[in-house]
């Protein structure tokens, strides 16, 4: 017994010992090589959507700020001299206060030159005594008012076309959204492309503010609908790609398309309810969605998805 247990059993315990030690070394150097097989008739898929009914409302919310409205070169209409100039450079004037005085030879009169409408008087440069000529400028006046200059992005010019004569204007920290008139489009020379409408004159507002335009340009309800991605062009008119049930290739398809949220567009002519489309126009390459996660206090993380 003794020797039991002073030689076999130490021995006993080293070999086990020693065996499961060359196994976790196993393990963990020596992993057994898995091969994968990859199925030949596997493929990848193009997303195919179901054409349906919905409503479509197109709005469009534009950033941008208040801005005072350009100065205007204001011009004699009255040959003359002048016999007394009322305001000074930079004045700030009412609409109708007047602003210099010409004495006409034929009929001999005096006329009172008024400001067409209220605003800051700049390069003025008339002085008692001066001849004046219709159609020279007297001076030049930015106007007490404003509007709001919103920057659009191009490829939004489309969906403004028809655009409303309104928008609803929130000026951050002013008063109430209220109805800003006169919406226009415009397209700079360097491209970029702006949307401005006037602020109506009894809103108290001050150049730079920030402020943001909401345009309500249509809505339409049980309309035939689709995603914008699904269409090759898209303004009026466009090409789908019809799925085929067979198996076989996708027929492309002239479309006629209405209005649209960015999203989803409404289609007038080419297709019918329940019909099944490519739900990205070929050689589209889908969004890649990016999921992201907090890995310590502050710092986040960001991984991409994978689109089949």
């Amino acid at each position: 017994m003794i020797i039991w247990r002073r030689w076999i059993f130490p021995l006993l315990m080293v070999v086990i010992l020693g065996v499961c030690a060359v196994a976790l070394a196993k393990i963990a150097f020596f992993p057994d090589e898995v091969v994968g097989t990859v199925s030949p008739e596997a493929a990848l898929t193009e997303p195919v959507v179901v054409v349906e009914r919905g409503s479509v409302v197109n709005a469009l919310s534009l950033n941008g700020n208040v801005a005072r409205d350009d100065a205007f070169a204001v011009r004699n209409e009255i040959d003359g001299t002048v016999t007394a100039v009322h305001v000074g450079e930079g004045a700030t004037v009412k609409a109708g206060q007047k602003i210099f005085t010409v004495r006409q030879d034929e009929p001999r009169k005096d006329i009172d030159v008024l400001a067409p409408e209220a605003g800051d008087v700049s390069d003025l440069a008339l002085v008692k005594g001066q001849s004046t000529a219709a159609g020279a400028e007297s001076y030049r006046l930015t106007p007490a008012r404003y509007h709001v200059l919103a920057t659009v992005d191009p490829v939004q010019l489309y969906r403004l076309v028809d655009a409303p004569t309104e928008a609803t204007v929130t000026i951050t920290g002013g008063p109430a959204p209220f109805a800003c008139t006169g919406v226009k489009v415009q397209v700079t020379a360097e491209g970029v492309a702006n949307v401005r409408c006037a602020i109506p004159t009894d809103q108290t507002v001050f150049a730079g503010l920030p402020a943001s335009m909401d345009l309500a340009l249509g809505q339409v309800d049980d309309a035939l609908i689709i995603p914008v991605t699904a269409v090759q062009g898209g303004a009026e008119t466009g090409n789908v790609w019809v799925d085929a049930d067979d198996g076989a290739e996708p027929e492309e398809r002239a479309v006629t398309v209405g209005i649209n949220d960015g999203v989803m567009v409404e289609v007038l002519e080419g297709l019918e309810e329940g019909d099944s489309i490519r739900e990205f126009v070929p050689g589209f390459v889908a969004p890649v969605e990016e999921y992201c996660y907090e890995v310590a206090p502050g710092v986040e993380e960001c991984e991409s998805g994978t689109n089949w």
